[in-house]
């Protein structure tokens, strides 16, 4: 599926590059909450470590890509970065029950499957392609997806996307770094993915 896509410089910016949260914002972490991905435990970088910030709570000052809109205040992130063109992102939100939860997880799903062609009604620039990369047996379940960008003046980037759930609690990973789907980890993506979801409650 190739679709068109508008506003390029913030939606590159917001998969390839992803802009760091400011390391003063209240950190998240209490007891009983969800633990968040270490550096160690993304997809590893052949040339530079990974680094984190802190965990914070609330909606993301710059909301994620294909699910931004979808995030309630009660969300918690985490960003993560390496010295060159990779990023990736953690979002985790505890709800009230676990049918809440599932309905959560369900909404995210839908809108990275459809985020191709949202962004095709919003941009003319770029052009982007979507895979489904299938199930994870983790906990209730994840799934993972990716995105491609190619943009009219020669950018390409790559994401991949995850979202799990245990219990009542969702989780959602971004990974991101410029490239085509060639170079995008799957694998490596997918056990950082169960690692995540392993880390719920």
């Amino acid at each position: 599926m190739n679709v068109r896509i508008r506003g390029t410089r913030l939606a590159l910016a917001a998969l390839a590059t992803g802009a760091i949260l400011t390391l003063a914002a209240a950190p998240a972490m209490a007891a009983g909450s969800p633990r968040f991905l270490e550096p160690g435990e993304l997809p590893p970088h052949p040339t530079s470590p990974w680094y984190a910030g802190p965990v914070v709570a609330g909606q993301p000052e710059h909301p994620p890509v294909c699910v931004g809109e979808a995030l309630p205040s009660i969300s918690s992130h985490r960003e993560y970065w390496t010295e060159y063109d990779t990023n990736a992102f953690q979002v985790t939100v505890v709800e009230r029950s676990e049918q809440r939860a599932k309905a959560f997880a369900a909404l995210l799903r839908q809108k990275i499957a459809d985020c191709a062609e949202r962004l095709m009604e919003e941009t003319p620039d770029l052009t982007a392609t979507e895979k489904n990369y299938g199930k994870i047996d983790v906990e209730e379940g994840a799934t993972v997806h990716g995105l491609h960008t190619v943009s009219d003046w020669g950018s390409s980037d790559v994401s991949l996307f995850s979202v799990g759930r245990d219990g009542r609690t969702v989780t959602y990973v971004r990974w991101a770094q410029m490239g085509t789907f060639e170079h995008a980890q799957v694998a490596d993506f997918k056990a950082t993915t169960v690692t995540a979801v392993n880390k719920l409650y």
